[in-house]
């Protein structure tokens, strides 16, 4: 039966000594003076690039609901920059979310549905769960009428390395509640992402 216990977490010098270990791997003099404070300026990167793990992005939305009262629009928030990096290779996907939901009895604060993009675009990601997670975050929390999230990335791991092709945009897209089914919310939502 596999072990369920989480594997201890290195030491920061324990971290920064393999972060030595791989310079020394590229053929790099970890003496040298560009390199000698690489490894804690590394750690201080991923401290903040990953800070999504020590984030529960359903208690960030749950904290701020609001009465519906009379609104019964799509709410939508459009080119949401992010940065992320991939599961695969750790390379920057750079992109933009598009959300909207239709809101049922809750609204929720603008900045809070920002910072539940920014809660999971803060891990290693492949676009496709990142584009459900966001959609299902919002849809469990605010048990709207429907969710709609679109994901466009570029994905470095593919523009500087592989097949090295830098047009190439990913698109994915999430549908939930009345988004599944009904085209009139689905086209108002593509038309207000794409306005």
């Amino acid at each position: 039966m596999p072990s369920t216990r989480k594997p201890r977490r290195p030491t920061r010098a324990q971290t920064e000594e393999s972060l030595r270990t791989l310079l020394r791997w590229i053929g790099e003099d970890t003496e040298r003076p560009g390199l000698r404070k690489t490894p804690a300026r590394v750690l201080t990167s991923f401290e903040d690039w990953f800070s999504g793990y020590g984030v529960d992005p359903h208690k960030l939305l749950g904290s701020s609901f609001q009465p519906v009262g009379e609104y019964e629009r799509l709410v939508t928030l459009r080119n949401i920059d992010f940065e992320s990096h991939c599961e695969h290779h750790m390379a920057p996907i750079i992109g933009r979310v598009h959300l909207a939901y239709l809101p049922d009895r809750r609204l929720a604060g603008i900045s809070k549905l920002v910072r539940v993009v920014e809660a999971y675009t803060r891990r290693l990601q492949v676009q496709e769960r990142l584009t459900a997670e966001i959609a299902h975050c919002i849809n469990d929390v605010l048990e709207p009428r429907g969710v709609a999230v679109m994901v466009e990335a570029q994905h470095q791991c593919m523009t500087t390395r592989g097949v090295h092709r830098s047009n190439v945009r990913m698109v994915t897209t999430e549908m939930l509640g009345v988004f599944q089914n009904d085209d009139r919310f689905r086209g108002e939502f593509f038309a207000a992402a794409e306005g």
